[in-house]
């Protein structure tokens, strides 16, 4: 049985999901061909992902095609409870909802893995560390599934690297129509959206502090230098931190970032990113936001033993006063500030996301029993047909290599 927090609120769920539908056309095309193949026939989908209305519009995708899907949050700040009733209201299993207890989360964990899956799509790796564990029982059918986080890749690599992982996964984070997209594109907007939303302050004239420049910290780097900031980045890796100075950025260490930055963001995946010595050395009205995956990044108890006073200043916004008078800002409960604060992602953007979870769930279905308990990266075809039909929904041509010119390609001396 379902546990939601109020089953009246489905018509403003299903008012989200429909206008996403509308610019989602690679789930639409997907949608379609599912309602029509039927390809998860008599299988069982858990999910643990962001509970909104992109990724309600996948799960009733895959429900399009035969499935029997269980859904519930990754992370306790990003459900929106009008999503999860529409999602009852479709006859879904859904546990989650806004705000739960670390406890409640494990349980929602717990009650989407108890339909004992055929594949999955995990989040940040918290189905897998239950299937590993407490949970193994549940995973006595489980052909395989999809991550698509870096967190969650770094975790199952270690687990595959030390002879741990008993489940085929597919690394959907590191698909081009993924990482490219979703976490450069998607991220930078979607961050700042949640930040001005929580805040309603400029970015234009602030030092932006960035810490960690992959995918999403270049995309974050982006928009905040397109509207105006001076934008700083930390890193740990010297390749990255060239490239960071290539694109017109200054590079320094957190310890030197903290004594300048108005705005911080961490977007590394690692934890204690920022920490009490920087808190010591911030400025007196410092904002810190995290849109990396766990509440891990900006350490949240060192800050709280550090401050005199702490108290709600509105909602989203945490306050923290240090002995010296300065206040520092702490947004989204240190969670991800662009879903946390804000809608997320945009749809155009989860839409390819979206498209290669749905196309590998696919894949894992129609090659059951030929894959090793190892991480697999996404199949080229699948990152290719989800250009394609994105391309397609855009208008846009592109050419083709006649057969002359492969010939040449792949000509031998």
């Amino acid at each position: 049985m379902s546990a939601i927090k109020d089953i009246s609120l489905a018509k403003s769920g299903w008012d989200k999901i429909n206008w996403v539908k509308s610019y989602m056309p690679i789930l639409n095309s997907i949608n379609k061909r599912f309602s029509e193949e039927k390809p998860f026939a008599g299988k069982k989908i858990s999910m643990s992902i962001h509970l909104e209305a992109k990724t309600a519009y996948l799960a009733l995708t895959l429900a399009a095609g035969g499935a029997q899907v269980y859904v519930t949050g990754c992370n306790p700040l990003s459900t929106q409870d009008d999503v999860a009733a529409a999602l009852v209201d479709a006859g879904f299993e859904v546990n989650a909802w806004r705000g739960v207890t670390d406890e409640e989360y494990e349980e929602h964990l717990k009650k989407t893995l108890s339909l004992c899956p055929d594949v999955m799509i995990d989040d940040g790796g918290d189905l897998t560390h239950l299937l590993h564990g407490e949970c193994r029982e549940y995973g006595k059918n489980l052909i395989g599934g999809a991550e698509e986080t870096t967190t969650g890749i770094h975790r199952l690599l270690s687990r595959e690297m030390a002879g741990k992982l008993d489940y085929t996964m597919v690394d959907v984070n590191d698909a081009d129509c993924k990482h490219l997209f979703d976490n450069r594109y998607g991220t930078g907007q979607s961050t700042l959206d949640g930040i001005m939303n929580a805040t309603n302050l400029i970015i234009a004239g602030k030092t932006v502090v960035i810490g960690g420049y992959g995918w999403c910290g270049k995309g974050m780097a982006m928009r905040a230098k397109g509207m105006g900031a001076v934008v700083v980045v930390t890193e740990i890796d010297p390749i990255k931190a060239i490239e960071a100075v290539m694109d017109g950025f200054t590079v320094m260490p957190m310890d030197e970032a903290a004594k300048i930055g108005d705005l911080f963001v961490t977007l590394t995946g690692c934890n204690d990113v920022i920490r009490d010595r920087h808190f010591a050395v911030m400025k007196d009205g410092a904002l810190l936001a995290n849109s990396g995956h766990f509440d891990v990044e900006i350490n949240k108890k060192e800050l709280e033993e550090m401050a005199v006073e702490v108290w709600e200043r509105k909602p989203n916004i945490r306050g923290y006063k240090m002995a010296d008078g300065r206040v520092l800002n702490l947004l989204a409960d240190g969670r991800l500030v662009n879903l946390a604060a804000g809608n997320g992602h945009p749809a155009e953007i989860m839409d390819m996301s979206f498209g290669i979870q749905a196309l590998c769930l696919e894949y894992l279905v129609k090659h059951a029993g030929e894959l090793e308990h190892k991480v697999y990266q996404v199949p080229r075809e699948i990152d290719e047909q989800v250009a394609a039909i994105k391309l397609a929904s855009m208008g846009v041509t592109i050419d083709a290599l006649t057969d002359e010119q492969i010939a040449y390609m792949n000509q031998v001396d």
